[in-house]
């Protein structure tokens, strides 16, 4: 197996998750195996989530964290990312953090286009997504349509090159008991370790 350049980033917005206990988890099995690791918390990130502007002709220069996002998101071959599921999408400050990061010329080109759509300028990298809900995972397929999974994988990062990205979710966060997070941390692990 060849070692992987991995980063990642726990996009909740709190000192303390699950999400965060997740990726702690990953994180040491892949580092074990031998994969390189920069890890980002959402928590300690300070910048505007409002990107403020109608286009892409203005907008507000990145804070050095945002610019921190974009290079550790070019230096790696695989993005994990771990969040919680809230009203039926992301929480605002890591919706913010794509809003404002994730500009034309740095993740997108608008110069090159097919059928109208801008071409990816991080092709060639994957992604794994998790995410922690209290929704059940039935309920969010056959109601919900997994509409969040879609967004991820189409609209924020299939878009900006990442394919594919895996997602899996934990139902139940809020009250999971103790041997349902044990086995959960097991299985992020177990794909830690094989940088999946």
């Amino acid at each position: 197996m060849n070692n992987k350049r991995i980063y990642i980033l726990n996009g909740h917005p709190a000192q303390k998750s699950l999400s965060k206990a997740l990726l702690e988890s990953y994180a040491d099995a892949a580092r074990e195996a031998g994969h390189e690791v920069r890890m980002a918390h959402l928590h300690d990130m300070e910048f505007d989530s409002n990107y403020g502007f109608a286009g892409y002709t203005t907008y507000k220069p990145l804070e050095p964290v945002l610019e921190k996002v974009l290079n550790d998101l070019e230096w790696c071959e695989h993005l994990v990312m771990s969040t919680p599921l809230w009203w039926g999408g992301l929480p605002a400050k890591l919706k913010g953090l794509f809003d404002r990061a994730f500009l034309p010329g740095r993740v997108f080109d608008t110069q090159v286009t097919k059928f109208g759509i801008p071409s990816p300028m991080l092709a060639g990298r994957t992604a794994r997504v998790i995410i922690t809900s209290d929704t059940p995972n039935l309920f969010m397929r056959i109601i919900y349509k997994n509409a969040l999974h879609h967004q991820l994988r189409k609209q924020i990062f299939g878009f900006i090159g990442f394919k594919p990205t895996r997602i899996m979710q934990f139902s139940g966060a809020s009250h999971a008991k103790p041997a349902a997070v044990e086995r959960w941390l097991k299985q992020v692990r177990k794909i830690g370790a094989s940088a999946s």
